[in-house]
């Protein structure tokens, strides 16, 4: 039986490291923001390489979903997807979210803007992702009955054994411990906008241990913060290990 897995997050989070554990496993594959090259093509939001990622990139969202939907790559028998949740547009047809697991991942989001504001200087609260994931979680448990896997950075930093073992029970796939560590460098699954944003994952090896950021917060995003906060916390308290 094959098991796919759409992990919505939002920017300036642990989802590439998160990809890196899930393709470090034998029996998955993986894909790396399968939307965006359609998002930009669409928005014309200014992000470091959008020309050349809308040319390099699949732009439209059937063949995109249809990619998703269809043979998984390798043959395997786990498909791990990782999604900005604010790429999949509200034009998007939405049925065929009924044919994979959908996840969420958050994350603080102080700690959020103020790693995201160093490279998108005005943020909206669109860009974090955060109202998508809140309308899809929705969206998901209504059509199932089940509330979706809510993973948060910090507790799977702080443990991501624990976290990792409770994400994989629910969806029911085995936890292995291949999932903990993964060589260095980058993927022939990374988007072309890996040049731009990956450079720290490249080095990584395993989780990095979670410490606190002690960098100061833009006061004028402040505004900002308690819209996000409010879309957080509903996201939050359902999240696995409390």
């Amino acid at each position: 039986m094959t098991v796919r897995i759409a992990m919505w997050s939002g920017p300036r989070n642990i989802s590439t490291a998160l990809m890196r554990s899930w393709g470090n496993r034998p029996d998955t594959a993986v894909c790396d923001e399968p939307f965006y090259a359609h998002y930009l093509a669409e928005t014309g939001r200014d992000h470091p390489g959008a020309a050349e990622i809308v040319d390099h990139h699949e732009t439209d969202p059937r063949t995109v979903i249809a990619g998703l939907t269809g043979a998984v790559p390798g043959a395997r028998t786990i498909f791990y997807q990782k999604h900005m949740a604010q790429h999949l547009l509200e034009d998007v047809d939405r049925g065929w979210l009924d044919e994979v697991t959908s996840c969420f991942l958050v994350r603080d989001p102080r700690e959020m803007l103020t790693s995201l504001e160093k490279n998108v200087p005005e943020p909206t609260l669109q860009d974090t992702g955060l109202p998508r994931q809140v309308e899809l979680f929705e969206h998901v448990r209504r059509r199932t009955g089940v509330t979706p896997a809510v993973l948060d950075a910090r507790d799977v930093l702080e443990d991501p054994r624990r976290l990792l073992g409770l994400l994989c029970d629910t969806i029911g796939v085995e936890f292995t411990e291949a999932m903990l560590s993964w060589p260095p460098g980058r993927r022939t699954t990374d988007g072309i906008w890996a040049k731009h944003w990956y450079d720290a994952v490249e080095r990584s090896t395993s989780f990095k241990r979670y410490r606190p950021s002690h960098d100061p917060f833009p006061r004028r995003l402040t505004g900002l913060y308690e819209q996000c906060a409010a879309h957080y916390r509903a996201l939050y308290e359902h999240r696995l290990g409390q």
